[in-house]
């Protein structure tokens, strides 16, 4: 599969970044390990997870998915050919911050051994934190760097003045600088990145590995009626697109993928992959029949005039 260098930081990642939240959660062991094997053997080599994933479910604490993940890995000895990216900065640390120098050292430690691995290929700030001082955190993803348990840096859910700030810190104190973001970007959430950040992320060289990269689920087509939303748990939280200009995204997709033999899914993400700014949007499968559709998604070619198309229908 083609690769693309994640802004300088000497990274290259496939076509599609598999989200990693499944892990543990929707996905047990042997389902995540059977999309590992699956993953690995397609080329989509390039895993993001975070140390708070699944927190949000009946009896987990957090690292579920990490777990997850080390164990395949110690199983299958497959750490050379995978990037793996973990995120810090959602879980309070014993000193009440989430990206203060102790949480992120204690938390980078927490995670590799989760992983079973010697080395996070991208570790990245989850969400910004004011009360933290960039310098502080910057100087913790630092020590990490020069300890060698790190091999780049990156940055989540930042707006592009806070970006920019810790850009510019970098910069004046010779720190190591944020290589990539994460923001949450797809055709019917695009004014967030598309207004501020892109153009900075631009500029800057930086990666850009966006998430909620099908719109939880909307822009599949599963949902095209308000009878669809009780089919998921999912549905109530996609329920705001269906508007009119959902449904004419809707309808540009079918189009596109009835004339390549694709389905909506597919189209929404190579749209994405095809957007100059973007190294790899993050999507996830908790089968592998729906990997399966990501893959083929991976190596999907739109047009000028499906490209087109979509912007029109999604402006």
């Amino acid at each position: 599969m083609n690769h693309k260098q994640l802004g300088r930081s000497g990274l290259s990642l496939p076509p599609i970044m598999f989200g990693g939240n499944v892990f543990g959660w929707t996905a047990d062991e042997a389902t995540s390990f059977a999309l590992l094997d699956r993953l690995r053997d397609a080329g989509l080599t390039a895993i993001d997870t975070a140390d708070m994933y699944s927190v949000w479910a009946p009896g987990h604490k957090g690292g579920e998915s990490e777990t997850v993940i080390g164990n395949w890995l110690a199983r299958t000895g497959a750490r050379s050919e995978m990037l793996i990216a973990t995120k810090v900065g959602m879980m309070t640390g014993a000193d009440g911050r989430k990206l203060s120098k102790p949480t992120i050292l204690a938390a980078a430690d927490a995670s590799l051994q989760r992983l079973k691995t010697d080395v996070i290929d991208l570790y990245q700030a989850h969400a910004d934190e004011t009360d933290t001082p960039l310098q502080e955190t910057l100087e913790a993803f630092a020590m990490l760097i020069e300890q060698g348990k790190v091999r780049a840096i990156g940055a989540s859910n930042y707006t592009a003045p806070r970006l920019k700030e810790a850009l510019e810190t970098s910069e004046r104190l010779g720190l190591p600088r944020y290589q990539s973001l994460q923001p949450h970007y797809n055709l019917v959430e695009r004014p967030g990145y598309e207004a501020e950040l892109e153009p900075l992320c631009v500029a800057e060289h930086l990666g850009v590995i966006n998430y909620f990269a099908l719109a939880a689920g909307f822009l599949t087509g599963k949902y095209r009626n308000e009878g669809d939303f009780a089919t998921s748990p999912r549905g109530a939280g996609v329920k705001k697109y269906l508007n009119p200009q959902g449904k004419q995204i809707l309808a540009a997709l079918d189009d596109i993928a009835a004339r390549h033999h694709a389905t909506p899914g597919q189209v929404a993400i190579a749209w994405l992959i095809a957007r100059p700014s973007i190294t790899a949007p993050i999507a996830s499968a908790t089968s592998t029949a729906q990997l399966d559709d990501l893959i083929k998604a991976a190596s999907l070619t739109l047009s000028p005039a499906d490209i087109d198309s979509l912007n029109h229908a999604s402006a």
